[in-house]
């Protein structure tokens, strides 16, 4: 999973052509809002989208009808599993 940049400013500085600031500007007017607020609320936006799409997980009817299956009964705990398990760091 790619980690998250971190910045510590509240600023950010984007390079752009005059006629793409000129579209995006043309757009916010349009809204009747403020150039960052509609930038920042359109990749917002894309950004929930791509996130979304990143924490979804696609399974065929097939394999949910198995997963939900396994859910209800799952099966007894194998040799590698339970060494697995007695692996793992004890906690309080």
């Amino acid at each position: 999973m790619p980690r998250a940049a971190i910045d510590d400013s509240d600023r950010m500085n984007l390079r752009i052509k005059p006629e793409v600031k000129a579209r995006l500007m043309r757009a916010a007017a349009l809204r009747h809002t403020d150039l960052t607020s509609f930038v920042t609320q359109s990749a917002l936006r894309a950004a929930d989208a791509v996130i979304a799409e990143a924490d979804a997980i696609g399974t065929s009817e097939r394999d949910f009808t198995r997963i939900l299956a396994l859910l209800d009964n799952p099966p007894k705990p194998n040799k590698r599993l339970r060494a697995a398990a007695d692996a793992l760091p004890k906690t309080l």
